[in-house]
């Protein structure tokens, strides 16, 4: 259950790239405290995120790189029962520290991101109603779900505008960069016959489609920061996107001239970049929204 082969892919490392989404529902969390934070980050990014990234390694079985893993080692059955293994624990851990909302909406997830997977229902394979379906539960409910940890809410208190907004953002935000995660692994899709979004809309296609979703979003995100933060605020958020689209304009140029460029290793970097900007401006916006700078002063 825990050889290297299996650890390796749970990919924890990969769960950095989701980061801004926890820290952007704790730069909106009125009644947050240093233990819910720490529990809420550990549970939804060391245990329920590896979980569903070991357990549709284990269906998956590919070949070629994934994301996280460019040489991805032979799946073992042990792998299944890991991954199983770390739900159980983010849900009793959920149960014990948190509230038995947070954790019936990690078990909801859970089974979601099995159900993209699992050969019986495989959503992977229909690319419209996967991309839908990893925009929302990887955004506003994730969003969602860690408001309503960090506060020690019901459901009901989370289900208003302030909250449902700023979640439905993040999956704006995903719905432009899920195709982006696909563009490297047209070939092993095609074999399995998954036909993706990213497949579907081709190397070219996926590009615009990305940067036509990306724009729309940072749109709507300037515009919600303007309106309910501050310009300056709305301003810096501009600022950190430019690195974003420098890197997202400078990989379009070299895979216009040479389409294999398309790859991993192109993908990986522009996702970091991304993680960096994000996870950094988020971070920024808690200290300037908790007034923890002003202790600094």
């Amino acid at each position: 259950m825990f050889s290297r082969s299996s650890l390796l892919h749970l990919r924890i490392p990969f769960s950095f790239f989701l980061l801004p989404i926890f820290f952007f529902a704790l730069c909106v969390s009125p009644n947050f405290n240093e233990p819910r934070i720490l529990w809420v980050l550990v549970i939804v990014h060391l245990l329920l995120y590896p979980a569903s990234n070991g357990y549709n390694s284990y269906f998956d079985k590919d070949e070629k790189s994934i994301g996280g893993l460019e040489n991805p080692p032979p799946t073992k059955k042990g792998l299944y029962y890991l991954a199983l293994l770390l739900d159980a624990l983010a849900v009793a851990l959920a149960l014990l520290y948190l509230n038995v909302t947070f954790a019936v909406m990690l078990i909801v997830y859970g089974l979601v991101s099995k159900a993209y997977s699992h050969p019986s229902i495989r959503l992977k394979k229909y690319p419209f109603i996967s991309l839908v379906i990893t925009g929302i539960f990887q955004g506003v409910f994730t969003f969602v779900m860690c408001y309503v940890g960090l506060n020690d809410f019901e459901i009901h208190q989370a289900m208003k505008w302030q909250v449902l907004l700023p979640g439905f953002l993040t999956s704006m935000m995903l719905w432009a960069n899920y195709p982006m995660t696909q563009i490297y692994q047209h070939e092993e899709d095609s074999k399995r016959g998954d036909r993706t979004i990213s497949l579907l809309l081709g190397v070219k296609g996926t590009f615009v489609f990305t940067a036509m979703v990306f724009g729309v979003a940072v749109i709507l995100f300037l515009l919600y920061f303007y309106f309910n933060f501050t310009a300056e605020i709305a301003w810096i958020f501009l600022m950190i996107t430019i690195p974003i689209l420098l890197y997202f304009f400078y990989w379009l140029y070299l895979v216009m001239k040479k389409k294999s460029l398309a790859d991993y290793k192109h993908t990986m970097r522009l996702n970091t970049v991304s993680a960096i900007c994000l996870n950094g401006f988020f971070i920024f916006l808690f200290l300037r929204v908790s007034h923890v700078m002003q202790l600094f002063n």
